[in-house]
């Protein structure tokens, strides 16, 4: 679910005080915009947010979960219907792993 190697880069990258800052920023963003996804929502709208958040989830390693928004915006560009279930599943858990392990290597530390 979680590519590590690209978490522990962006942490190296950023340092340890400002990894656990962009976390907590991408962690509020791509919670408002799972808010906003639903169906019925304008495609143009659902596919703008989608592909701002799949840019953030790829800098914090949420691969199965920028998979998922790649597809849809492909599916919302050739004017198809999506499952979104899959989407926000994905982002739940993937939160929850991330959170798991950021959490039990500061308790460690």
């Amino acid at each position: 679910m979680i590519e590590w190697t690209r978490v522990e880069e962006l942490r190296d990258e950023v340092g340890e005080d400002a990894f656990d800052e962009v976390l907590d920023l991408f962690l509020e963003e791509v919670d408002e915009v799972i808010e906003r996804v639903a169906p019925g929502r304008d495609p143009a709208d659902l596919a703008a947010d989608l592909h701002f958040v799949r840019g953030s989830a790829l800098n914090l390693g949420f691969k199965d979960f920028c998979v998922l928004c790649q597809g849809i915006e492909r599916q919302l560009a050739q004017g198809q219907s999506v499952d979104l279930v899959p989407l926000t599943a994905a982002y739940a858990s993937s939160k929850v792993e991330l959170l798991g392990k950021v959490r039990t290597r500061r308790d460690v530390a």
